[in-house]
């Protein structure tokens, strides 16, 4: 059984800028990361909003620097899921199907996943119509008419993105206004190619081989009518990746892992970062904040141990 000083859970942004930390303070440190690298943040097209970038910068390119300079400082990285965590006693031990790792401390940076719509349709549908990134599908729908549902910001950004492949798309929100910043209020209202369908959900996904319609339900009048569409983008939310985390860590009533100021679960040694943990905002750079501030808490608390 492999010993490290820390074992990371995920290698979204936190999980990466905490890997660095680590691996540069001369901790022991493994990263183990059950998908891909970078999190839902390699599905982002283009990010605006990191600081150090003023045009802008893919997802995927920033989160591959990510990983370079956190390698270059001798992180290492195992393509490995976690099922479970083994938290009584002053050692740690991580379980995955490769077999098992202990550590003297744990961050827990596993991120979130989009949220499904639960509705008749969708997992019948997924990968031939249904999807959760425009970034990866989008030129699959090349002059074709696509949906998106949801009213925040990944809603709307994805929607204008998928306007340089769509030749109509129509953003389906529950409410009668957009919950997304102003200026991409703006871009998408602005764009004709963008039509709204306000006060609208989605009742049911319906087609035979692949999605040919979305049935819409006026959540006012309860009116329900078809929406003729090749394909529906699904943006309602994020849920916590949390379910290899047992019953000892407190979590929030949404499954958010609750910590302290300084980043530490309710079990001493596990400690969380990102999009995991129960916060206001989900951001690349809160992430980052939070793995530089998770490695400081962790040295403090190696240090205590000594």
């Amino acid at each position: 059984m492999d010993n490290w000083d820390l074992i990371i859970i995920g290698g979204g942004p936190a999980g990466l800028t905490a890997g660095m930390y680590a691996a540069r303070a001369r901790l022991k440190t493994l990263l183990l990361e059950g998908g891909a690298i970078g999190g839902q943040a390699t599905t982002t097209d283009w990010i605006e909003n990191y600081p150090g970038f003023p045009e802008g910068v893919s997802g995927f390119e920033l989160m591959y620097s990510f990983q370079q300079q956190a390698e270059r400082f001798g992180l290492e990285i195992r393509y490995e899921e976690v099922q479970g965590l083994g938290l009584a006693g002053g050692v740690k031990t991580v379980s995955t199907p490769e077999g098992s790792y202990q550590a003297k401390a744990i961050v827990i940076a596993s991120g979130a996943r989009h949220r499904r719509l639960g509705v008749p349709g969708e997992a019948e549908f997924h990968g031939r119509g249904v999807s959760y990134c425009a970034t990866c599908d989008g030129a699959f729908f090349l002059d074709s008419t696509v949906a998106v549902v949801g009213g925040g910001d990944a809603a709307v950004e994805e929607a204008v993105f998928l306007t340089r492949y769509a030749s109509q798309v129509y953003l389906v929100h529950r409410r009668d206004k957009l919950r997304a910043t102003s200026i991409l209020q703006e871009r998408a209202l602005g764009n004709p190619k963008i039509t709204p369908c306000w006060n609208s959900t989605v009742d049911e996904i319906k087609g035979e081989n692949r999605v040919a319609a979305l049935v819409l339900n006026d959540v006012k009048t309860r009116d329900k009518r078809e929406l003729k569409v090749d394909g529906v983008f699904v943006y309602v939310g994020i849920d916590p990746n949390t379910a290899f985390l047992g019953d000892e860590i407190r979590r929030s009533q949404e499954g958010y892992v609750w910590v302290d100021e300084t980043l530490q679960t309710s079990v001493p040694g596990v400690f969380a970062a990102g999009d995991v943990r129960d916060k206001d905002l989900r951001q690349v750079a809160t992430a980052v904040g939070d793995g530089a501030l998770v490695v400081f808490s962790v040295e403090r608390y190696l240090t205590n141990l000594e």
